[in-house]
């Protein structure tokens, strides 16, 4: 059995950010257009009117301020309300498989590692562009890597999970190195015209390098102390969008077909359970929350991660014992922990211990304890 590091991570961000009033004064000018036109259903009361948003309300629900996007103008346009991102030609690179090139060239370089030094490639996201071939393989192949690839989808929690995967392959022997990309075009499903959910989702890719401790060299390491993983099927959050839809024609483009979720009901129920998984799995290694200088949790919603860190604390937590970075890129899915670790994890001395933890859709909850080296 192999010792098992994290020696590299990368972040692709877009170049587009909207902010929290650009967001609003779009799906607004949507609300005006959308009363205006049933006004007289709306008096009869066949149709119920839409509610303005205010940038106020965003931030206070949920601690984003902004977010970054691949498509600006799309999301902005009040009659379509919709990234635009255009097809390619199957000769061409996906653009997931070009995200996660992006942020996988980071963490190669950050590892102090190439292609040829990488065994495998897990792409881990919610968004998968497609059912096959694997964008992992795609990802594979932009890289120039030999070995394996493989896609895999736990929603919020697929990085967390991907982790878990490579560590058990290189852990065995299976792979020296193993890339986990997770490439996420979150607006592509989000309904920019519900005003519960508008402002919730944005886009980023990250990778991180799980590597043989033995054969490391980077600046920073950490170890993989363990991982625990946990998943109880739930459907407050979700999304029906897929291939058999078209053999439903009755439920084309109905709502379900995008993001929808039961907001009060996960922070009720996903909050308790995320605190009593990392207390419980920080006790089989013999931990204590005290032990711990830094959480790297899911950025989702700040009100979440605070009673979360509040729970497994005692007390609220400093701003640098659980980093937040949703106010600027919102909830990326499963690269907002990644995200966070990405930001915050220099500056911590030999020997610190963290938590990376993911949580989100089935629900599925995902736990790495983590130690520099």
């Amino acid at each position: 059995m192999h010792n098992v590091v994290i020696s590299g991570t990368g972040l692709y961000t877009p170049v587009n950010s909207i902010s929290n009033d650009e967001l609003v004064e779009s799906f607004n000018a949507y609300v005006r257009q959308f009363n205006a036109e049933y006004a007289a259903a709306i008096e009869r009361g066949e149709v119920a009117a839409l509610t303005e948003s205010n940038a106020a309300f965003i931030e206070k629900a949920s601690g984003i301020k902004s977010r970054f996007v691949m498509d600006k103008d799309g999301i902005l346009d009040p009659a379509r309300m919709a990234p635009r991102i255009p097809e390619r030609a199957n000769d061409e690179w996906s653009i997931l498989c070009q995200m996660g090139v992006a942020a996988a060239e980071q963490a190669l370089a950050r590892a102090g590692k190439s292609a040829a030094d990488v065994d495998g490639v897990i792409v881990a996201c919610s968004n998968l562009q497609r059912a096959y071939p694997a964008i992992a393989i795609e990802v594979q192949a932009a890289l120039g890597i030999q070995g394996f690839g493989y896609d895999m989808n736990v929603a919020c929690s697929s990085a967390t999970f991907g982790i878990q995967a490579a560590t058990n392959s290189v852990q065995l022997g299976l792979a020296r190195a193993i890339l986990v990309v997770s490439p996420e075009i979150c607006t592509g499903h989000l309904n920019f015209r519900d005003r519960d959910s508008h402002f919730i989702f944005g886009d980023a890719a990250t990778a991180v390098l799980v590597e043989r401790a033995d054969l490391a060299t980077s600046a920073v390491q950490f170890e993989i102390v363990g991982t625990k993983l946990l998943t109880q099927f739930s459907n407050n959050i979700r999304n029906n969008f897929g291939f058999l839809n078209r053999a439903a024609e009755d439920g084309i483009g109905a709502p379900d077909k995008l993001f929808v979720q039961e907001g009060r009901k996960v922070f009720r129920d996903v909050c308790p359970m995320v605190a009593e998984l990392i207390a419980s799995h920080l006790a089989q290694h013999q931990l204590n929350v005290g032990d711990i200088q830094r959480f790297w949790l899911h950025q989702a919603n700040l009100s979440m991660n605070l009673l979360i860190a509040k729970k497994l604390l005692g007390r609220e937590a400093a701003p640098h014992e659980a980093p937040v970075i949703l106010d600027t890129y919102g909830n990326t899915s499963s690269a907002g922990s990644v995200i966070a670790l990405h930001k915050h994890q220099d500056d911590l001395a030999s020997g610190a211990l963290g938590v990376l933890s993911s949580f989100g859709a089935g629900y599925s909850i995902g736990s790495v304890i983590l130690r520099k080296r």
